[in-house]
This record gives C-alpha cells, sequence and structure tokens, in this order.
C-alpha cells in the first residue's frame, strides 16, 4: 500500500498538469479568435467569447460592460487594424480561471488619424458551460520610448 500511495499522487500531478495545458491551449485559442473578431469587427464572435459579466477597463480608465463594450465597437468610431502581442503569458489561477498577461501594441485608425498604443494587460478567463470566456480586460499605456540622439 506503501508504494500505491506516491504512484497515485504522481499520476494525479500528471492528469492536473495536463488538465492545466489543456486550458491554457483553449485560453490561448479562445483570445485569437477574439483577436481576429476584433479587427474584423465580428460583434456576434466577439458576443460569444465575452462573458455576460464582462468588464472591459480601457488603458484611458473608462470601464465598460459588455453591452457597452460591444456598442462602441458598433459604432467603429476607432477601428483596430491590428492587435500585435509583444508578449503574451498564461497562468492556472483555479479551477475554471486563467489570466492571461503580457504586452499589445493596438494599431488602430479613427478621428485622430492612425495610432499605435502601447499597452501592458491583464485579461480573466472564466470557464462557462464548458466554453472560455473572457470575463475581465485591464490595460495601462505604457509611456512613450525616447530615443537619446548622439
Amino acid at each position: 500500500m506503501k508504494f500505491l500511495l506516491p504512484g497515485l499522487a504522481l499520476l494525479c500531478a500528471c492528469v492536473g498538469h495536463a488538465a492545466e495545458i489543456d486550458a491554457v491551449l483553449a485560453v490561448r485559442a479562445a483570445d485569437d479568435a477574439r483577436v481576429i473578431a476584433t479587427v474584423g469587427v465580428d460583434l456576434a464572435r466577439l458576443a460569444s467569447i465575452y462573458s455576460d459579466d464582462l468588464r472591459w477597463a480601457h488603458a484611458n480608465g473608462k470601464s465598460d460592460n459588455k453591452a457597452q463594450h460591444l456598442a462602441q465597437l458598433a459604432e467603429k468610431k476607432t477601428l483596430h487594424d491590428k492587435l500585435d502581442y509583444q508578449s503574451r503569458a498564461f497562468r492556472v489561477a483555479g479551477p475554471g480561471i486563467v489570466l492571461e498577461s503580457g504586452r499589445m501594441l493596438i494599431h488602430s485608425s479613427g478621428a485622430k488619424g492612425k495610432q499605435v498604443n502601447d499597452v501592458n494587460f491583464l485579461a480573466v478567463w472564466r470557464e462557462e458551460s464548458g466554453h472560455w470566456r473572457l470575463l475581465d480586460w485591464q490595460a495601462a499605456k505604457n509611456p512613450p520610448i525616447e530615443i537619446a540622439e548622439k
């Protein structure tokens, strides 16, 4: 019996690790779909990716719920031409919760012309009825990089 317990513990650890890898891969795929839908202004697709409890905190401090955020995208006052990850990491925080963090260059166009915003972000993904949904997004704008001239 004493030899069975360590083997069982190792098996449980491996199964748990495999489940974490599966969760991260599923969230990465959901986030990739979110990026494509954002650039393509596919509101129906975004509505299926966003949790009904979505809280979207913009880098300018404004905060939206799901309906407000989708309505803002539908207005097309600002178009996201490209969302370019500079870094992206995923961490399982607990059962049914995955955190995504990183840095992104957001290429957009609108009334102010073309802009590139450099942001750090934290996204919280939650498993809801077997699907990974974006629950929370928080972005913070990085200061412009100044290059010293010689």
